[in-house]
Formats: structure tokens, sequence, C-alpha cells
């Protein structure tokens, strides 16, 4: 039977500050000195949205044979990330076809994570596409998962999704920016950018990219490791400075080339980077390892009682930027996914053309 949802519609209130005021923060009691932390660097292969069971049982597959070889050889690891979608797979599908193949989270599928989770006595971080009937009937949800070594199972929704990038269409995916109100009703505010206290470490997770604020907010809250994932390509700067500006730890998946035929719904091209390049950033931003384009692993040591003996979160002048931020006023209002949920791609990019107050070009 799955265990319960951590930082879920059960979380009981936060009763601290989400940000101290002498430079500490929340932690709980650490399991060991030094941990060693690894990103799976792996294909993607999108479901056949006409009819995903196959396939998602084929991706699940693999996708749990790929933790039994990266704790195979070259040594355990404490902490495996995986890449954005190494379950559903991403493609061009219908709305209703991606609202079918979406997981529900907990379910079957990190059920059978959780016994690889148990079995090495590790935490495995990996995104996916979900659907939650009883709290978001109809939502695309994109969640970043977080299986803890007894098998619990924490859910962090993404922030934001890019919006302006795709010409003639956006997503229509469910992300909190996009539900505000009723997400920090059901959830709190602690949730929008939440931290996850683990004996491993404090650990924050992202799918966003192209937005450095989110990242200093985690640092912050305490984020000693952030974990990154991608599909398809991202900026290596964005995530090697994460850890230059904040001083934290950041790991970036990403998937790698596909070997077993193209994927479908993209190319594998260069834009933002293409495949592979994943890699483990110390804190100042110093590499300390990066994959090539290809399925591997990269690990790297993190002495992180050490690290957290002097780490404090960051030394911002807010003064000098209050003012600016105050009368500053995003692009498009939020909310925007409570009462209309967008039918594809093109009816998105509709609605987000509607609601903007300028356009942005990348």
């Amino acid at each position: 039977m799955s265990k319960p949802i951590s930082n879920s519609p059960a979380s009981p209130p936060v009763t601290e500050p989400m940000v101290r005021a002498d430079g500490t923060y929340a932690t709980v009691a650490l399991r060991q000195d030094a941990i060693t932390a690894t990103v799976v660097q792996t294909r993607v292969q999108g479901v056949n949205g006409a009819n995903p069971g196959p396939d998602l049982k084929r991706n699940l597959d693999y996708f749990l044979e790929c933790i039994d070889i990266a704790q195979s050889y070259g040594g355990r690891s404490d902490l495996l990330l995986f890449h954005e979608f190494p379950i559903t797979g991403f493609s061009e599908w219908t709305r209703d076809q991606h609202y079918n193949l979406s997981l529900e989270i907990p379910g079957p599928e990190t059920e059978e994570v959780a016994k690889r989770a148990k079995k090495y006595n590790c935490y495995i971080v990996f995104g996916t596409y979900a659907r939650d009937p009883k709290n978001w009937p109809g939502h695309i949800l994109h969640l970043m998962v977080m299986v803890k070594p007894d098998g619990t199972v924490v859910q962090h929704w993404k922030q934001r999704n890019v919006r302006g990038m795709f010409p003639g269409g956006e997503q229509y995916t469910s992300v909190i920016y996009d539900v505000y109100d009723r997400f920090v009703e059901m959830y709190g505010q602690d949730a929008v950018i939440p931290v996850e206290r683990t004996d491993i470490g404090n650990i924050a997770m992202s799918a966003v990219q192209f937005e450095p604020e989110l990242f200093r907010c985690m640092a912050f809250k305490g984020a000693e490791i952030i974990c990154r994932v991608a599909t398809g390509g991202f900026e290596f700067d964005d995530m090697r400075l994460t850890s230059y500006h904040n001083s934290v730890y950041t790991m970036i998946c990403n998937n790698s080339v596909s070997t077993q035929g193209r994927n479908p719904g993209f190319f594998e091209e260069a834009s933002f980077g293409g495949s592979g390049r994943s890699a483990i950033f110390a804190p100042r931003g110093v590499e300390l390892c990066k994959a090539g384009p290809f399925e591997t692993k990269e690990l790297a040591r993190i002495p992180i009682a050490e690290f957290r003996a002097r780490h404090r979160i960051p030394d911002l002048h807010l003064h000098l930027y209050r003012p600016v931020f105050d009368q500053y006023r995003e692009r498009y209002a939020p909310g925007g996914y409570i009462d209309y949920i967008p039918k594809d791609k093109r009816d998105a990019f509709r609605y987000f053309q509607e609601r903007s107050r300028w356009t942005h070009y990348w």
C-alpha cells in the first residue's frame, strides 16, 4: 500500500516563518556526514496516446531497470535524479490523450519505484505528467516526485510554465501560477516553493527554467540541494549559476539521445543545448561532473554535514530592490486556469494572448 504523500493537501500547517531572520534554516538530523548524489541520464520515449498502457509499462520497466543499473556499478548512491518524463515520455498528443496517459500520484507506478527506493535505501527523484481526478478534475498536472527510502511519496507542483517560447502554441498543463489562489487555499503558502527536509539534506525540486528568482527563494527557505530536470535541452549556465549565486548544490538531469529511434514529437536538435549534459554543481558554480550525450550516470560526493555547518541563506540587500518589485506587474495575471482550461495548445495561445499585458520574445 502506498505511503501518505508529504507536502500534499494533508500536510500540517507550517508554524515557523518561511525565512528565518538570523540566516539559519530548519533541518532534520543527517543520517551520515557525506552522501553520493547521482544524475541518471536515460532516453525519453513518448507513449502512444491512442493506446498508452503498453508503452507506460515499457517505460516503467525500463525506469526500474535503470535504477538497478545505477545502483549496481560504480558504487551505491543516496540520491538518484532522473529526467523530466521517464514514465510518460514527451510527445505531441491530443489533450484528451494527454490527460488519460498522465499518472495518478501515488499510484501503481510509484509503488514500484518505492520498492527500489526501499531496496537501495535511497531517494529517487523524477518528473511526470499527472492527474488528480478528485481534487483537480480535468487538469493535467506537471509534478516533481520524490520517493523516499521508506516508500513515502512526495509531490511538488511545477511553479510556472514558460510562455511565448513556442509560436502559435502554449502549454495547457496546470501549474501553480495558473491556479494560484485555489492552490494556496488548498495547500498553504509554504507549498508554493517547498523544500523537503530529509536525512541527506534539504532538497528542492523543479522543472522550471529561465526564472532565477525561484531558486533564490528556494535558497532563502533552506534548500541545500536543488534537483532540476529537463527534456530536450536546457541552458547549462542557468544551472551553474543557480549554484554560483545561491551557494547551494545543483543537480540537473536531461534526457540522453535516443539510440532506439527518434522520440515521437520532437527532433533531438541543439536548441538550448539538445540532449545530454546532465551535471552536478557545487556551491559557487564548481562543476563536479558532466555527462555526454548518451545514456549514463554521473555522480558526486557531497560533504553535506560540513557544508551545513557553515552554510547560511543568501545575503540579499532587499531594500534596494523592493520598490522596483512592488511596482512590477506580471505579464499576465495568475489563476487563469481556475475557471477555464484550454482545449489544446492553440487555444492556450489565444487565451494568453488575450490576457497578456505585453508580448515577450525569446
